[in-house]
């Protein structure tokens, strides 16, 4: 059994907002939790007083919340911590769905804690929830070999075979969902390991 205390209760997709920077690659979060959201009927809308775009999801009978920081991703904790403070959900009841430069594209893998790898949008969510206590789902990208190129890497669009493969990833984090919000982290884990690599042929993932 898996107490309700481990539930996930929100679902923070991490990106840049602005149609410059919807297609790069540092709105893989922002692409995640888009689909997420069309998939359950659910309607994201402004709201100011979380700083971003917010709404309500009931799957698999839980009810949880969705929200894309619209901060700019350095800031993206102030929007985190207010929804998680407002509604008194823990840090270990969140999952962060973000872009990882340390996964090759393709890879998607669940972690909680550790540190923030340089990743701006981590680094602010860890500041202001005093703790890296909180689910992660990343979503490789890959690296583009040299530091000082990592900017410029984020901020473009990954090439067509980069996104089929990203897509692919995406699709399996979606169908780990369920065993998330259940809290059984174990088998989540699992079927993303075990899921990896089959599927190639898998529809492409709609962008947000």
């Amino acid at each position: 059994m898996h107490e309700a205390s481990d539930a996930i209760r929100l679902i923070v997709g991490l990106g840049n907002p602005g149609q410059e920077y919807s297609a790069t690659r540092h709105n893989a979060g922002f692409w995640w939790l888009g689909q997420l959201a069309a998939r359950q009927g659910a309607l994201l809308k402004a709201e100011g007083k979380f700083h971003g775009l917010a709404g309500r999801a009931a799957i698999d009978g839980r009810d949880l919340w969705l929200l894309q920081p619209q901060t700019y991703m350095n800031a993206s904790g102030r929007a985190v911590g207010m929804l998680a403070a407002f509604f008194k959900i823990p840090p270990r009841q969140i999952l962060v769905v973000h872009d990882e430069l340390d996964l090759p594209p393709g890879v998607v893998r669940l972690k909680k804690g550790g540190g923030h790898g340089g990743h701006n949008g981590l680094k602010d969510i860890v500041a202001h929830l005093h703790t890296p206590d909180f689910w992660r789902l990343r979503l490789g990208i890959g690296h583009p070999g040299q530091r000082g190129a990592v900017v410029d890497y984020v901020l473009n669009a990954p090439r067509r075979e980069e996104a089929e493969l990203i897509e692919a990833a995406m699709v399996r984090g979606l169908e780990a969902l369920p065993l998330l919000l259940r809290g059984d982290f174990s088998a989540a884990m699992l079927k993303l390991h075990t899921q990896e690599g089959r599927r190639k042929d898998a529809p492409p993932v709609e962008r947000r």
